[in-house]
């Protein structure tokens, strides 16, 4: 596998391409913000934040970004057979809609700020990995979209709180990021996974605390401001509500 071309692009004065036959290379590409319309063979979309498109080798493809429009995207080309095997494998779409791309995108700056160094200064079993863990991420949130059986934006809510859990979160952050009032976004919620908003960043908090207490010689009074409980005593009540144990017991016994 060799990665051919890895980049940042944003655009404010239009932009129109357009491959009949096809890219020499594999092409992905993730808008990060803005829009655009693609056409994949016989198919066309309109790209938002989060819209990832697949296009293989010599399959037509068309982008067009409207002047005046904003558009940002991350983009690859690739070649060699592992990426068609990847692709191919659980019959990917060509274009889907990620939940969460603020991880993907940190490795994917960080492979392409790689790709900027001289060639024979690259670590390329590096970018390698970083390329297979960018496809992987993807993956996980292309099957987080399809199949789970809850709406897509109770998802983004989940990846939201999952990524923010462990700071001090409230529920207007989590409504602003999907767009919804506080009352509608923890209506969804609740209704679609059992929990509260607060009750599932709770959840992550204490796992969190756990995996402190259990690997690391952290004080009980460290843990609970490193995973976001703000103070001793209130991590205190909540962990012993939760595990009918005190934190000092569940250390001891474990």
């Amino acid at each position: 596998m060799k990665i051919d071309h890895c980049s940042f692009s944003f655009h404010t004065n239009g932009y129109h391409e357009t491959n009949p036959n096809g890219l020499e290379n594999f092409l992905v590409r993730l808008q990060t913000e803005g829009q655009s319309q693609t056409k994949i063979r016989t198919n066309t979309y309109t790209l938002e934040k989060g819209d990832i498109i697949f296009v293989p080798e010599k399959t037509y493809y068309q982008l067009d970004i409207e002047p005046g429009q904003k558009s940002g995207d991350f983009h690859l080309l690739v070649t060699g057979e592992w990426l068609t095997k990847w692709w191919h494998e659980n019959e990917k779409p060509d274009h889907a809609s990620l939940s969460s791309i603020e991880k993907i995108i940190s490795l994917w700056r960080l492979l392409a700020t790689e790709k900027l160094r001289p060639n024979h200064e690259q670590n390329h079993s590096l970018n390698t990995n970083l390329f297979k863990s960018i496809l992987l991420m993807i993956e996980e949130e292309i099957k987080a979209r399809h199949s789970i059986q809850r709406p897509f934006i109770v998802t983004r809510m989940m990846r939201y709180i999952e990524e923010h859990a462990l700071e001090h979160l409230v529920l207007e952050q989590v409504a602003n990021e999907v767009e919804l009032s506080v009352s509608r976004a923890s209506h969804l919620f609740k209704d679609h996974t059992g929990k509260t908003i607060i009750q599932y960043a709770q959840q992550l908090k204490l796992e969190a605390a756990i995996n402190q207490m259990k690997y690391t010689n952290m004080t009980l009074e460290q843990i609970a401001l490193t995973c976001g409980f703000g103070n001793y005593p209130y991590f205190h009540r909540l962990f012993t509500r939760v595990h009918r144990q005190s934190p000092s017991q569940y250390r001891k016994s474990h």
